[in-house]
């Protein structure tokens, strides 16, 4: 087959509104093939990713998302491709690939990439491949993924994932995916990590450190605790309860989605908790004795079903993650001999209706996605609709939603549209008030 010239190229730029600069068209991922060789004192990455994609249309041209790694090598379908790198306002860090042959249907692309990975800076701060003080962490959420390898970086492009990291021998490595090998030689170790549900680019972590492992639960889901020796004490509380919350939340949600969970405590302090597919990172600062940050462990688990398994078609629907994991803490809490989730619901809303009135959850804009209100003001709308369908039935809705879209994309309006078949009535007001309308809508729903 010689180059088609009446085929298209695929578009650099997203249509996405929220992330113009990353994802591409013309192509979906199905599979990530990863081989990362790792020197952590020179903070140094050699790199070879291998996907396989299935072209919307004859491609003579597409694009992929990589920082600014040096580029040795790119093959398509097994050919030499010419390729070039861009960095740009407009459409961000690309890899340009043009094929020897345009591609149609189903083809592969490997790419061989060197260079020292760094945080890639966004209007959200710099998110992605960042050192520690001893290791390595990556916290991709929304863009950092192509800080370290290159890939189709938009939440709704889910594929499946192998991941390959070689490192110094006395460091323990942890990434997306179940431990499938691990193997040494000559003062290094490979550990590979394999994860059969489909996954979105910025869900995709490893994380490296002087780690003791922990076990949390043998079955039926493993659950396991990768921390410092020095903070195995305080842990060894603080996570004790991890059992019982999925048990807690399985029951809420359904079946957890994935083969296992991992968590991880670095030896640093970290701003916030890290949110990843079958894994959640935490800080040494989230680790205390007193579990007091319990409520933290709670979100990042209930976020493996809403945003992980279920994960946005798009960033607009972000109150699909947030609102949802911040309802799990308020769950746990009465579920755990804590507050009710209505005391919760209360306090909450006094607070949300001292803050000014200019958010529109269900598109709240890109500089807005992690605003608090998106979390509680999430959550309110789930205690409201709880009251509006009683308990057995608005339970009932949260275990279908998670069922039905599991390992796949949702959106507002599919959430919306379940939810008036589970009511068996008209929720257009409450929805639009709610969802669509910026002032905050009274609670008007009964003590729990």
């Amino acid at each position: 087959m010689g180059l088609n010239r009446g085929g298209t190229v695929g578009a650099a730029r997203s249509e996405d509104p929220y992330l113009p600069t990353h994802g591409n068209g013309g192509y979906r991922v199905e599979h990530y093939d990863l081989d990362i060789d790792y020197k952590l004192v020179a903070n140094r990455i050699g790199g070879r990713a291998v996907l396989t994609a299935v072209a919307d249309a004859t491609l003579t041209r597409f694009s992929l998302d990589l920082a600014a790694f040096r580029v040795s090598k790119v093959h398509v379908d097994g050919r030499p491709a010419r390729f070039s790198q861009s960095h740009s306002t407009r459409d961000g860090q690309k890899l340009h690939v043009t094929p020897a042959r345009a591609v149609e249907g189903r083809f592969t692309v490997e790419v061989r990439y060197v260079g020292n990975p760094a945080p890639v800076s966004s209007r959200w701060g710099d998110v992605g491949w960042d050192e520690l003080t001893d290791g390595a962490l990556v916290a991709s959420q929304p863009v950092g993924a192509p800080s370290w390898f290159p890939c189709n970086d938009h939440p709704s492009d889910k594929a499946t994932y192998r991941i390959a990291v070689t490192t110094a021998a006395p460091y323990t490595v942890a990434a997306t995916g179940v431990l499938t090998t691990r193997r040494r030689s000559a003062g290094s170790r490979t550990w590979v990590y394999e994860r059969a549900e489909p996954t979105a680019s910025y869900l995709v972590s490893v994380q490296i450190g002087r780690y003791d492992e922990v076990e949390l639960a043998a079955g039926p889901v493993p659950q396991i605790a990768l921390l410092p020796a020095r903070l195995r004490k305080n842990a060894t509380r603080d996570l004790g309860r991890h059992p019982a919350i999925m048990t807690t939340l399985e029951g809420f949600f359904g079946p957890y989605p994935f083969g296992n969970y991992q968590l991880v405590v670095t030896d640093d302090e970290l701003d916030d908790p890290i949110e990843a597919q079958g894994m959640s990172i935490f800080g040494a600062n989230h680790v205390d004795g007193r579990r007091t940050h319990e409520r933290l462990v709670v979100h990042e688990l209930a976020h493996q079903w809403f945003g992980n398994s279920l994960t946005v078609a798009d960033w607009s629907h972000i109150w699909l993650n947030e609102g949802f994991a911040t309802y799990a803490e308020w769950l746990w809490s009465e579920a755990s001999g804590g507050r009710a989730a209505a005391a919760h619901a209360r306090d909450w809303h006094t607070r949300m209706a001292t803050k000014p009135a200019d958010l529109v959850l269900a598109d709240p804009g890109p500089a807005r996605m992690f605003d608090e209100r998106i979390y509680k003001r999430g959550a309110l709308v789930l205690h409201a609709l709880r009251g509006r369908l009683g308990d057995e039935s608005f339970f009932t809705l949260l275990r279908d939603w998670a069922a039905r879209h599991r390992h796949s994309t949702v959106t507002t309006d599919r959430f919306v549209e379940l939810a008036g078949q589970h009511a068996g009535g008209d929720l257009t007001a409450f929805f639009t008030a709610w969802l669509r309308r910026p002032a905050l809508p009274g609670l008007d729903c009964r003590d729990r």
